[in-house]
């Protein structure tokens, strides 16, 4: 059975990203925001979603794609019976006049390797999701896209009418294409350019340097690293949970989301990432994002906002033919109405950093003990109140064990704020909804599984009570968190260390693969009680279900090892990220050995 595979490297600069197919198509890249219509996306509809192609003029041609070493510029190297020759795709970014460098502006550079080889460049941008096709308008050295939101232009040194008119020509000499959004490209094309790819290989290069990461696959986590980094919307500090929408989980289930938006469950595992590797500046921003986007808020915590805090996702459907014909395509999110009450311990644990990283002086902290009294009264509140968890079902409501995790986790971190501020009411209501959340969290336990079910009342296993162990509710070296691990294992393990979220019945039916974050989780929580060995194994087997740049989706098939779920997902790479610090913390030896 042949595997399924996103044939896909990504670029971007904080600002945007796009997708490059290994025939060198951008075949996803929304303008101007991550959670735009987009400007090419025939990942969702070949013939809606335009094209921006540099192809041989020969259909049979062999291709091979790389990132240029610790940086987000991707190679597609194409191989004709004329010639070879190379594509460098990269998204601006660096360090100028006080600040980053990171426009909305596509560079692509073709050189000739060898032969002659004849191409075909196509460049033909949409809006709208694929209803507004533009007009274009041939200047000087530039084509100008007219009718979308903004100013869209081609410059370029290849002959407009070879573009305009879809002709063939002879590769003898190396190529620039820069397309923008808004302000042109000022300055010579070749030299701008060439300057502006050095600028950018050493901004990534720089950054790499800078980050600590562990020998232990340490290729995989640079690379997680890397791609994580342009997942942050850096104008807000938001972080997204994936670049597209509609990638189904699996082949007709329907289940096909748009996430391109910023969820609060992800908060604790995504700031542990960034902390995991030494960044702060990632982490503050992130900080910031989620302070200025919870301290209006009154009554309850969405479970996701928008990149700019927005609160309405309205979930559309738009009629688009799909990736590989699976329908629906959606254009936002329902989820924003659901009621997931886990995000209150979430924005709590978020928190905690600014009171005890040493590297922020209390006179730049923000003043958030206002903020962390409403939320702990909100937890307060819902705290008899079923929710739909963190897998946001959208028609079963439980007291969900994880929720009452982070409402124990959240508590414990407002304890240790209520110290450092002398605040003696907040302490006290933090130990006494820590108290609480310990009661429940044992109602969900499970004596004839040994292990702690879904929710209070069921004793179904969830993938998401492995954060017991992670968390040390379950200390990894009780045997109580040993034996909450086998029973997770006899309901959910699947071969090779995948693992899945939960069996049962859901709004869709039963879940037809494994998530990628719970496989890592599974992962971690093997480190956490000792079995090293078996955590080294399966670590090692699930990053062999990257693709051949290294990335990651959301699912994986257990059967073939397809790829499937939106693509590349964060949430897994931040779970190969911490798996990697859980065992080589847990290895704690030199390097040179």
């Amino acid at each position: 059975m042949e595997r399924h595979t996103y044939d896909y490297g990504v670029i971007g600069n904080c600002a945007f990203t796009a997708h490059i197919h290994i025939d060198t198509s951008v075949a996803w890249m929304c303008w101007p925001r991550f959670d735009s219509s987009f400007i090419f996306g025939s990942l969702l509809d070949r013939e809606k979603g335009g094209e921006f192609s540099i192809k041989p003029l020969e259909n049979g041609f062999e291709s091979k794609q790389t990132y240029l070493e610790n940086t987000n510029i991707l190679r597609t190297e194409i191989s004709t019976p004329e010639g070879t020759y190379r594509v460098t795709d990269f998204a601006p970014r660096f360090y100028q006049s006080d600040r980053y460098f990171k426009p909305l502006m596509l560079v692509r550079k073709i050189e000739r390797i060898e032969g002659n080889p004849k191409i075909i460049v196509k460049c033909k941008p949409v809006g709208e999701y694929g209803y507004l096709f533009p007009k274009r308008s041939l200047g000087s050295n530039h084509i100008q896209f007219l009718g979308l939101e903004a100013n869209v232009r081609l410059t370029t040194n290849i002959s407009l009418n070879y573009i305009a008119d879809d002709q063939a020509f002879v590769l003898n000499e190396d190529k620039y294409m820069v397309l923008t959004y808004g302000p042109p490209l000022e300055g010579a094309i070749i030299e701008t350019c060439n300057v502006f790819l050095s600028r950018t290989r050493s901004y990534w290069r720089d950054w790499v340097k800078t980050s600590s990461v562990n020998n232990f696959y340490q290729r995989e986590a640079i690379r997680s690293a890397l791609i994580l980094k342009i997942h942050q919307y850096e104008d807000t500090g938001a972080i997204v949970a994936a670049m597209t929408t509609s990638l189904p989980e699996s082949p007709s289930s329907t289940r096909n989301w748009d996430y391109r938006y910023c969820w609060m469950r992800d908060t604790f595992y995504t700031l542990n990432a960034f902390s995991n590797i030494g960044h702060f500046e990632e982490l503050e921003k992130y900080f910031h994002y989620i302070l200025n986007t919870t301290i209006d808020e009154e009554s309850r915590y969405q479970p996701l906002y928008g990149i700019s805090g927005e609160k309405v996702l309205n979930e559309v459907e738009i009629p688009l033919k799909g990736y590989l014909e699976n329908q629906p395509v959606r254009v936002g999110n329902q989820a924003y109405t659901h009621i997931q009450n886990d995000v209150y311990g979430q924005v709590l644990i978020s928190l905690l950093p600014l009171y005890e990283d040493k590297r922020i002086i209390f006179t730049e902290r923000f003043d958030s003990s206002g903020l962390i009294m409403k939320t702990l009264k909100m937890i307060e509140k819902t705290f008899e109140e079923k929710d739909a968890g963190l897998w946001e079902f959208r028609k079963l409501k439980q007291h969900h064990t994880y929720t009452y995790l982070f409402h124990w986790a959240g508590s414990c971190a407002a304890i240790k704020m209520a110290k450092v501020l002398k605040n003696e009411e907040m302490g006290k209501l933090a130990v006494r909804l820590k108290k609480r959340s310990e009661v429940e969290i044992e109602k969900a336990y499970v004596s004839s599984k040994e292990g702690y079910a879904q929710a209070v009342g069921v004793d179904r296993m969830d993938a998401s009570t492995l954060q017991l162990i992670m968390m040390n509710y379950l200390p990894g070296h009780s045997q109580r968190a040993k034996n909450h691990l086998i029973a997770m294992e006899k309901e959910l393990a699947a071969s090779g260390g995948l693992f899945y979220r939960y069996k049962h019945q859901d709004d869709f039916g039963a879940p037809e693969t494994t998530f990628l974050i719970c496989a890592f989780w599974y992962v971690e929580s093997l480190a956490c009680v000792g079995r090293l060995d078996e955590a080294i194994k399966y670590f090692e087997n699930l990053i062999s279900f990257s693709n051949h740049v290294g990335l990651l989706s959301e699912d994986v098939n257990e059967k073939d090892g397809g790829m499937w779920g939106n693509f590349p997902q964060a949430y897994s790479h931040v779970g190969l990220l911490n798996a990697a610090t859980r065992i080589a913390n847990k290895l704690d030896r030199p390097s040179f050995l």
